[in-house]
């Protein structure tokens, strides 16, 4: 059924694929773009593409249509959610030599078996002889991440090369099957390539990631919301309920509101409820507060990343006149 209060479309979507002038296809992303009314993230390479997009229903159709009509991108897999506004602040595409940064070289014929989200479930349901991994940064999985998951303590995907290191000399047997799931499967197609390239031999990736599992299977086994890389923050991966199980940094209440730093040269992403996020005016903690550069705390519900300095001082404005 069509909600008329949700008027924007949130795509996600990626696909490895030699692109032979990646400047010119940034180019003409930009030129198609800029004429509808789309935001998002989209970072494009000689090895493929990685967006992030929302985009108005009217005009969404017209442009899924152009994309996957290239021939670099046919069949390319676009997760759909619908939303209230947009879901970015305004539409960045770049040039960059990678569209994940993982640092390494790895085949990327050699990635790991694509299991659909039933046959994810099926697997986490049927055997317990396997090793589920979190292909996430720890601020993503400590809102929400599968039941029975390892959670590798890291900020960024370059260090998941020292927990692959580390797995496979504790692993008794390359033969250990080893699953694993990211946000919508990026991260997975060069990871899963990378163990394989260190002699893991059973390697099994969630296809479309977690936000592809939530739109087939609802929340089964999933705990917490998923954080996203917008404005959104986290959201719920399906309509079912979940339990909040993400914890205040101060005090350890349950929540599932992230922010940022009001300290401009802090900048921490940190998990706060709502009194004390209020005491600390917007910051991490009370030295943070008295900082030189603290932004003007004002608090939204929900919370949305911080902007550039110009956006406060009008936000301000606007509310002194009203």
């Amino acid at each position: 059924m069509k909600n008329e209060n949700q008027p924007y479309q949130v795509l996600a979507y990626y696909h490895f694929s030699p692109i032979e002038d990646a400047k010119e296809e940034v180019r003409l992303h930009k030129e198609f773009l800029e004429k509808l009314d789309a935001r998002g993230r989209i970072y494009i390479s000689e090895e493929g593409i990685n967006g992030q997009v929302s985009i108005h229903e009217k005009d969404a159709p017209t442009y899924i249509e152009w994309l996957q009509g290239k021939k670099e991108f046919q069949g390319m897999q676009i997760k759909v959610h619908t939303w209230e506004e947009h879901a970015f602040f305004k539409l960045k595409i770049k040039y960059r030599e990678q569209i994940v940064a993982l640092d390494t070289k790895v085949d990327m014929k050699e990635t790991g078996i694509h299991l659909s989200p039933e046959n994810w479930k099926k697997m986490m349901e049927t055997s317990d002889d396997h090793i589920m991994i979190d292909v996430r940064n720890d601020y993503e999985w400590k809102v929400g991440h599968f039941e029975g998951a390892e959670l590798p303590a890291y900020r960024t995907f370059r260090e998941f090369k020292e927990y692959a290191q580390n797995l496979r000399e504790e692993t008794d047997s390359p033969e250990k099957p080893v699953m694993m799931y990211c946000t919508g499967g990026i991260r997975c197609e060069l990871y899963s390539a990378y163990l394989k390239q260190l002699g893991f031999k059973k390697i099994y990736q969630l296809d479309g990631g977690v936000i592809n599992y939530g739109l087939k299977m609802g929340s089964d086994h999933w705990l917490g919301k998923l954080f996203v890389f917008d404005d959104r923050m986290t959201v719920p991966i399906s309509d079912d309920k979940h339990e909040v199980i993400g914890k205040c940094h101060a005090c350890g209440a349950p929540t599932e509101d992230y922010y940022n730093c009001a300290n401009m040269d802090c900048n921490d992403l940190f998990l706060a409820c709502p009194e004390c996020i209020k005491k600390e005016k917007g910051c991490c903690s009370s030295v943070c507060c008295e900082a030189p550069r603290v932004r003007p705390y004002a608090h939204q519900n929900p919370h949305k990343p911080f902007r550039k300095a110009y956006h406060y001082r009008q936000a301000a404005k606007s509310s002194s006149i009203s």
